[in-house]
Parts: structure tokens; C-alpha cells; sequence
């Protein structure tokens, strides 16, 4: 089970129950749970809670074998949703489940001791946070979606036919079978249903699958939001032909998976996730590892990984319980999405102006950490989603991703809740507010925040000004002497500085001796430095390759700065208009002197690069063009002294593209001492690495 997610009304479930009322009342809970959960709905217990209740009652049977009662969930397929009128032809049966390698290493010992042999080879999938559907086909054609309902019986849901993504109408061959797979939305479907759907007067969904369930049931709706299907299995009908029917019994899982997309249906092999057939043990826990590291990359949500005996002898040796085959298991991954309070929507300035709200949240775990924030992009955001506080909301978080906000759940409301409310005026200063675009900006900008945009343009990956800390620029600034970047070079003096506190003449020789080297910094640092809205340090490193000087920069229209990677259509004219907003700080910092090219870069050709995306150098520009590196881990070696921003840099002056993630359109990982989730994740999808002292072999001829 996923996305059961929890009210901070309903207390953790026991680890062990003491008694025989405390064991009955815990088969109510799991059984209520579980109708929630397969009925699509939000249920009152979230993932690992369900899994510590059941986990709890199959303890208490095991010591009360007479006590068992006989609606548990352990003898049972989870659900107990509403029955429906369209019985299955073979029951959809839940999945035992394991949490750890160990766990699967004994579950695997068992099965190999139930069947007399070891298993030939294990079939390794993701497993789809999504609804169980029995699609059936009749010569080629489909003619009817059954919902899992209570494993035996299921609702008709053929109006839906047509709609969903991945199920196709017809088939490529016109056989008659059924095809068992999952229902989801992407994050991009739920995305958009939410928007539909609040834009109609709804309250927008808890989560992906409440929105695939409720969207899968919906028959007179003025509106229709896209799902998608993935299959998982394939079964015959009564009317099968024979030899059909014998090769679905027969054949390899696997096989017959390749087979199902081959007629045209979708399966996970089209992901970066596709199934894979393994021989041991060991090899199946290393899967689940890849699987779960490359999790928070998915488009569409998994709670778990699938593994079954793939070949049908061994899976017919093991037979099937009341409730779960015993030739598969779900590894079950912990739970990325929760349900916790909406305490509060905090309101923060940026360096640049911008004011973006933060969650504030009842602590939650979620992923093995303690989420207290989330992020909310805009006012838009808020509204769109229909937030109050004091809501109980579906927190996302999974890896490396900053914890987000996907919907209120409504149904819980208990009318206490509040409206939020927006800011009238700037919170940092108190001037109005510029509402133009979705994210709002305070009308005076980055002079808003300008202690905070001065330190960030002296700091190390910037101008690297040492000894201009924030209590020095607190110092600057309140005494009047600075008032914009440009001032620390064309008006800031000596005896200015030694008339401050605590800044005797050593002190202000070292910071007039890094004002002077900040000058030779390079125009991508220049650029960063200016904290130009829709950039960071490597837009700008990105931006001053490309057009190599600041007045290539300057001249570039919104058309131009489309051509730098990573700039699209959105964001290109944001950064034409912040430039031409800094045209009077940019003129001032080349007057005092500062770099306003970039070593090594030459401008774009007119006409050649406009298509291509890439600057006026040649394609043999160093030794990493046209590759885009990650480093992870500590560096060693020539490059121990490097900070990730350096790295980056250096990649860059070698022709490549710095990036910090892996996915499969990495060409090569640095992995240094520590290296982590990084590592394996390019380890999974077979990206190639390089150790600290052999990527400095690479680029030597371009170190310092």
C-alpha cells in the first residue's frame, strides 16, 4: 500500500498488541485502511503505519493461532473496497511484503525450500503507485476496464475507455487476453488535473492516485484530465485461443512482458526503470538499490519494487495463498508523501526582491528526515491549490528534493480553517509591492535586501572578496558608504574604511588588496555577482561562454538569450529586463575596472550557432565538449583544494557542462572520497566515472 497518509488526530499504530480487544480493534483499522486506500480515497494511516499494523497482527496470530479473525488482512487480499458486479476471472491477490535485503534473502530461502530448488532467475520491476485494472480484450479490440475492487470482484469502468494514456483502443495483433497493470498520473497529469479541476470549483486532489481514482470513477465530468497506463501482467479469457492461452501459462514473465509492448501496450520497459531478469539473490537487491536511488527522478510515483519468480515452473511449484502468490514480493521502499498540518505561510525576500512564501508544517518524517518547511512557489501557487492554514496537507519529499506542498485535503477539513494572507506591502522594507508577474517582487528590488545582495556578490563563488563578511557589509551600509555593488569600486576609499570600527590599517590594506583582485575575476563571476534574476553561478557561467563579453551579453534580445542551454521562453525575457535594469551598475563596475569577459570563451558566429546552441568555439574545444559531468564526493589530489563551484568552472573552461544530477543524459561522474547516491544512481544507468586523480589527467592543461 501507498499514499495512506496520516492526520495528526490518528495515533501510530502499536508495535505489539497486548491483547485480544487491542488485536481486533487493529484488524478494524487495517481493514478501514485498506478500503480507503484501494477505494482511492485518503486514509487515515499512511505507508509505513499500515505496514507496522499488519506487521503487528501476524505477530499476535502467529503467538493466537485461535484468536484469528477471519476478516484479518493477513488472510485476506488487502482492500475490502466496495464490491463490484464484474467478477475477475482470476482473483487480483496483494503482494507479501519485505523491507530490507535481509528480509528478501530469508523470503527467498523460504520459497527456494517450498518449491525443492533454487530459483532459476527473479524478475525485478518497479511497483506503480497507481489503481489495479483489469483491461480485456476481445480480437485485438478493447472492450472492457475492470477496477480491482475487492480482488474478487470489481467495478465496470469501461466509459473510460479511450483516455488513458498507454492503453491503446486496439492491438497490434487481435488476440483476446486481459492485461493486468496499474492506472497512474504522472506528475505532470496531476499537475493539470489539479488545475483543471480547481478552475471547475473543485477542491483540488490529496495526491497523484486520489486524482487517478477519483478521474478513473468520474463518468459526467464537464472536463477530462489525461492518465496513463503500465502493465504488468497478462492472463486468458475464457474464449482465449488455446494456444494462446497455453503460452500465457508457460512463458517467462519477462518474455511475456516484451510481447505486451510489442502489441502496443505501455509497460515500464519504456522508463528509466524497465524491468530486468536476474539470477541471484544478490543481483536482485542490487536492482532494488538502483531502482530505489533513480526514485525521485520518476515522473510518476513507486512504492516499492516487484519481485517474482520469472519463469512459470518455478512460479506453479510455489503455488498461491488465500491472499498473495508465493512466488512474489513487494520491496517496499519508505514512504515519500505524508499528511501534517499547514501551521503557518511565512513571506521572504530575496537578494533579488523576489518574496516567496515557505510552509510552515507540523514536523513530519518522510523519507528519514523531519520535514518542518515546504516550499510554495508563488501567491498563484497558494491559490491554485486552494490552501488554508490549518489544513492538513500532502507533503512530498523524496532524496534530494525540497519538500513540497501538493494539495490540501479537503474532506478533513474541520471549518476552523483560515485564509491566507498575502502581504500589501514588502515584508522586508515596507515599500509596495510589484504583483505583475506570478512571483512577486518588492517595488525597490534588490535594494531591498542590500546587505544580503552584497554579501552574496563578495562571497567565495563570486567576487571572492575576502574579509568583506555580512557584519563588514552591515558596516558599509549602515554608515551610508554603500548603497550598490558599484560603490565597493569607484567611491569606497581607504580612509573610509579606516574610520570604521574595528578596521585598522592592515585590515584595510587586505580588503583594498581583494577589491583589486576581485577586478580580475572573470565576466561569469562579474555576471553571477549581479544576481541577475532567472541565473545563478551556472546560468552565468552558461550565459558567459556563450556570448564571451558583457556587451554581447547586453546586446542579446530575448530571441538570443534562447540559444544559451538551459534558457527557455520564459525565463529569457526576465533576464533581458533585469540586465537593462543593471545597465547603470554594469556601466560603473567596467569604468572601475572590472572583467567584463570570459578567459577562453569567443562570441557566437550570426548565423552558424543560432540552431545549434553553442558559442563561436570550435566543436574540439577542450576535452570534455559535449559532455555533461557531475562531481560527487570529496576531491583528492590536484583538485583537494577546489570548491564544487571551481569544479564546475573548470569543466566548463574544458568545454563541458557542469550539471548537479545524474540521470541518463550524463556523460561522466566524478566520484570522489564518500561518494553516495550519486554514484549509484550513474553505476544504474551505466554512465561512466572517473576518480578525482583521473578527471585531473583529463583537464590538466586547464588547471591553475
Amino acid at each position: 500500500m501507498n499514499s495512506m497518509t496520516t492526520t495528526s488526530a490518528v495515533p501510530s499504530p502499536p508495535s505489539a498488541l497486548s491483547d485480544s480487544a487491542a488485536y481486533t480493534q487493529a484488524v478494524r483499522d487495517a481493514r478501514a485502511a485498506a478500503a480507503a486506500y484501494y477505494e482511492g480515497g485518503t486514509s487515515a494511516l499512511d505507508d509505513d503505519a499500515y505496514d507496522r499494523l499488519v506487521r503487528a497482527i501476524t505477530v499476535y496470530e502467529t503467538e493466537h493461532p485461535e484468536e484469528v479473525l477471519p476478516d484479518s488482512p493477513t488472510g485476506k487480499v488487502a482492500g475490502g473496497a466496495v464490491e463490484g458486479d464484474v467478477a475477475h476471472t482470476v482473483p487480483m491477490l496483494s503482494l507479501d511484503n519485505v523491507f530490507s535485503g535481509e528480509e528478501f534473502t530469508t523470503w527467498a530461502a523460504s520459497l527456494e525450500r517450498r518449491i525443492g530448488r533454487d530459483v532459476t532467475c527473479w524478475n525485478v520491476s518497479p511497483k506503480l503507485d497507481g489503481l489495479a485494472i483489469a483491461a480485456r480484450y476481445q480480437d485485438g479490440r478493447l472492450a472492457r476496464l475492470v477496477t480491482r475492487g475487492d480482488g474478487t470482484a470489481g467495478e465496470d469502468v469501461s466509459h473510460a475507455i479511450g483516455t488513458i494514456e498507454g492503453l491503446p483502443d486496439r492491438l497490434t495483433e487481435a488476440v483476446t487476453l486481459e492485461v493486468r497493470g496499474e492506472i497512474l498520473m504522472t506528475g505532470a497529469q496531476f499537475e493539470y488535473a489539479n488545475e483543471v479541476r480547481t478552475e471547475h470549483g473543485g477542491d483540488p486532489f490529496a495526491n497523484p492516485r486520489n486524482a487517478a481514482a477519483g478521474t478513473l470513477r468520474a463518468k459526467d465530468r464537464a472536463y477530462t484530465v489525461p492518465m496513463t497506463f503500465f502493465g504488468y501482467g497478462l492472463l486468458p479469457l475464457p474464449d482465449t485461443d488455446p494456444a494462446l492461452a497455453a503460452e500465457l501459462g508457460e512463458g517467462a514473465h519477462g518474455a511475456l512482458m516484451d510481447r505486451t509492448a510489442v502489441w502496443g501496450v505501455n509497460t515500464p520497459a519504456s522508463t528509466q526503470v524497465p524491468a530486468v531478469v536476474v539470477t541471484s539473490v544478490d543481483q536482485v537487491v542490487e536492482r532494488v538499490e538502483q531502482i530505489a536511488a533513480l526514485r525521485a527522478e520518476l515522473p510518476f510515483g513507486i512504492d516499492g519494487i516487484v519481485v517474482r519468480a520469472d519463469l512459470a515452473a518455478d512460479r506453479q511449484a510455489a503455488g498461491e495463498g488465500s491472499r498473495a502468490p508465493r512466488w512474489a514480493v513487494a520491496f517496499k521502499l519508505p514512504a515519500v508523501e505524508k499528511i501534517t498540518k499547514l501551521l503557518d505561510v511565512e513571506w521572504n525576500v530575496g537578494r533579488t526582491g523576489i518574496i516567496a512564501p515557505r510552509a510552515v508544517l507540523e514536523p513530519v518524517e518522510i523519507d528519514g528526515s523531519t520535514v518542518t518547511y515546504a516550499t510554495l512557489h508563488n501567491p498563484a501557487d497558494i491559490t491554485r491549490r486552494g490552501l488554508l492554514l490549518g489544513d492538513q496537507v500532502m507533503v512530498y519529499k523524496a532524496g534530494d528534493i525540497i519538500p513540497r506542498i501538493e494539495a490540501p485535503v479537503a474532506h478533513l477539513r474541520t471549518g476552523d480553517e483560515k485564509e491566507i494572507v498575502f502581504p500589501a506591502v514588502c515584508p522586508q522594507c515596507g515599500s509596495g509591492i510589484d504583483t505583475s508577474e506570478q512571483r512577486w517582487r518588492c517595488e525597490r528590488g534588490r535594494n531591498c535586501h542590500l546587505v544580503a545582495s552584497i554579501t552574496y556578490a563578495a562571497g567565495r563563488d563570486q567576487l571572492d572578496i575576502e574579509g568583506l563578511g555580512h557584519s563588514r557589509v552591515v558596516q558599509l551600509v549602515e554608515a551610508g558608504l554603500v548603497t550598490a555593488l558599484p560603490d565597493l569600486f569607484d567611491r569606497l576609499t581607504r580612509e573610509q574604511l579606516l574610520g570604521l570600527e574595528r578596521m585598522g590599517e592592515t585590515s584595510t590594506d587586505n580588503l583594498m588588496a581583494a577589491l583589486q583582485a576581485a577586478r580580475s575575476q572573470p565576466l561569469s563571476r562579474v555576471l553571477c555577482a549581479l544576481g541577475v534574476r532567472g541565473t545563478g553561478r551556472s546560468m552565468s557561467r552558461r550565459i558567459a561562454r556563450y556570448f564571451a563579453t558583457m556587451d554581447g551579453i547586453r546586446a542579446a534580445d530575448a530571441e538570443a538569450m534562447q540559444r544559451v542551454d538551459g534558457i527557455g521562453a520564459e525565463r529569457a525575457p526576465v533576464i533581458v529586463a533585469e540586465l537593462a535594469e543593471l545597465a547603470d551598475q554594469i556601466d560603473r563596475l567596467a569604468a572601475a575596472g572590472l572583467s567584463m569577459t570570459e578567459p577562453g570563451a569567443t562570441p557566437p558566429a550570426a548565423e552558424d550557432d543560432q540552431e545549434t546552441g553553442e558559442s563561436g568555439e570550435t566543436a574540439d574545444a577542450g576535452p570534455l565538449a559535449g559532455l555533461k559531468v557531475v562531481v560527487t564526493g570529496a576531491m583528492t589530489g590536484p583538485l583537494e583544494q577546489l570548491s564544487r563551484n571551481q569544479m564546475n568552472e573548470l569543466i566548463e573552461r574544458a568545454g563541458g557542462k557542469s550539471s548537479g544530477s545524474v540521470s541518463k543524459n550524463t556523460s561522466l561522474v566524478v566520484a570522489g572520497e564518500g561518494a553516495g547516491s550519486k554514484r549509484a544512481k550513474a553505476e544504474s544507468l551505466g554512465v561512466r566515472l572517473a576518480t578525482p586523480d583521473e578527471f585531473a589527467a583529463m583537464v590538466a592543461d586547464f588547471l591553475d
